[in-house]
This record gives C-alpha cells, structure tokens and sequence, in this order.
C-alpha cells in the first residue's frame, strides 16, 4: 500500500492525444494524480469538470493535473473534448498505474463484485514524493482539499 512520504510509482501513459506521459519527465513540478472509474459517468464527469473550472487557480500554483482510469486512449479522446478538459486524461488500459498506486480495488454495487478504480487523488510534490493521498473521494469539496494540501 502506497503511504505518504514515499516514492510515487513511475510510469509512462498514453495521453488523450496517444502522446506518451512520463511521471519522471514531470520532475520539478507539482502533481496531482486523480484517478477515477470511467469515463463519461456522473461521477467522473463532475469531478473532472471540476478540475477543468478549477485549473486556472491550479495552475497559478505551477501544478500539473493528471486524470487516470483505465479507459481507451479513444474513449479519453472524446471524453476530454467533449468537457473541454484543459489537462491530460492518461489511458490505464493494462491497469499498471493503477495496480502500482493499490487503487484497483473490489468493489460492491448493490450486491454485484466486480474489481474497479476506487476514485483517489495523489498529490506529489516536486521530487515525486506523496504528499496527501486522498482515498475513496467525495467528489464535492475536493478541489479545495487538494488546494489546501498544495498550499501546505
């Protein structure tokens, strides 16, 4: 299990645009790593379309918004373009991130297991160390936590 103070997990993921992300390549700069279930769903939606009203005050504070599911570079493609999301959404189709970071979880939807991203947000700081780690996210309220962490 991933814990605050360690090493984030690398990795390399195709973008919306099926351009290669490196987690190393983003060294020197704060990160947030959301990761979320799928594309296109309320849930999702909302929180990226949260990170999207947001990302001028992120981005005043020089930090680099990641979002993560393992959705298809297509799916991200449209999803992104659909919102007009002005970050990079990162296809996990092989599930590496999201084995690495422990957030492929069980998960219980009236009665049916199926495995699954459980929504959570990492906030890295600019040497790649977990700084906050946000499990099981409630979508309202949680841009301001993350600003919060990022300001501390």
């Amino acid at each position: 299990m991933l814990e605050e103070g360690k090493k984030a997990p690398l990795f390399t993921l195709k973008n919306q645009d099926g351009e290669n992300v490196s987690l190393n390549d983003l060294k020197g700069k704060k990160i947030v790593l959301y990761f979320y279930p799928k594309d296109d769903t309320p849930g999702c939606t909302k929180e990226a379309c949260n990170f999207r009203d947001e990302f001028p005050k992120f981005s005043g504070l020089d930090v680099v918004i990641l979002g993560i599911s393992p959705d298809s570079v297509e799916s991200h493609k449209k999803f992104s373009s659909k919102y007009k999301l002005p970050f990079d959404l990162l296809s996990d189709e092989n599930k590496e991130a999201v084995e690495k970071y422990g957030v492929w979880k069980e998960k219980n939807n009236y009665g049916k297991i199926y495995m699954g991203v459980e929504r959570t947000t990492f906030v890295l700081d600019e040497n790649l160390i977990v700084k906050k780690i946000f499990r099981k996210v409630k979508v309202d309220g949680h841009n301001e936590e993350i600003k919060h962490s990022l300001a501390s």
